[in-house]
């Protein structure tokens, strides 16, 4: 009888001409930590945040290839310090230069950000509800709304994704909060549907595959989701932000 070792690594499998997308949030905070809404409050990483955007980038460098491939690979960030500096663990061991992107950015809370959830949900209560509940027209604190969000993602997104080879990845550093509602704006979601799905857990990594038009008579090139959430099997999963400690970050 003969038995199959487990791979040690996930490499991408070939994509032809369609290119990929992979969302990948920073590691953790202090205010992640502290369960505050951080918004655009430009906080670093701290220390187990560090370690974690080493990881999660030695894991993304296997599964983006070899040094032959990396020809192909684009990274874009935040301009904020927590995701670009997880961004440039990724740029350290891939040999890809970094680019930011204020429009990555995560929604800005206005007078939310710096305060616990906690707090927010005695000051605001009624507005922080509709908020989690993605209704389109709620501002964060005064804010961005989760619309306005969305569409300065994609744009920043799309025009990367446009300078990127066929069969090529886009790696974008981002933020959880930012990373959702993008998502579900380019997968064609109505906004009523944005909340299922979840959010990401520190340093993990959703990917989006660009699709050629279907036989069926659609005319543009489409997006479907093909990985969620990933990043620290074989660890125990991490629950979602979103279902956990809702933490805008």
């Amino acid at each position: 009888m003969t038995t199959t070792q487990a791979p040690t690594t996930s490499v991408l499998q070939p994509a032809g001409s369609r290119r990929r997308v992979i969302f990948w949030r920073h590691g953790r905070t202090s205010w992640n930590a502290a369960r505050r809404f951080q918004g655009q409050s430009d906080i670093p990483l701290d220390d187990v945040g560090v370690l974690q955007a080493a990881r999660a980038a030695s894991l993304l460098a296997g599964k983006l290839g070899g040094p032959g491939q990396m020809a192909a690979v684009r990274i874009i960030s935040s301009d904020l310090s927590r995701a670009r500096d997880t961004a440039r663990a990724l740029s350290a061991l891939t040999g890809t230069p970094v680019t930011e992107d204020r429009r990555l950015r995560e929604t800005f809370g206005g007078s939310w950000e710096g305060k616990t959830f906690e707090d927010i949900e005695r000051g605001d209560p009624a507005l922080i509800k509709l908020w989690q509940l993605d209704e389109p027209g709620v501002r964060a604190g005064g804010g961005e709304t989760r619309v306005e969000v969305a569409e300065r993602m994609v744009a920043a997104v799309l025009d990367a994704a446009a300078t990127v080879p066929e069969g090529g990845t886009l790696v974008v550093a981002t933020h959880g909060g930012a990373t959702r509602v993008a998502m579900a704006k380019l997968l064609g979601l109505p906004e009523e549907l944005w909340r299922v799905l979840s959010g990401l857990s520190n340093c993990h990594w959703s990917v989006l595959e660009q699709s050629p038009p279907s036989l069926a008579g659609a005319r543009e090139w489409h997006w479907r989701l093909t990985e969620h959430n990933v990043g620290t099997l074989p660890e125990p999963y991490e629950l979602p932000e979103d279902l956990a400690e809702p933490v805008e970050d």
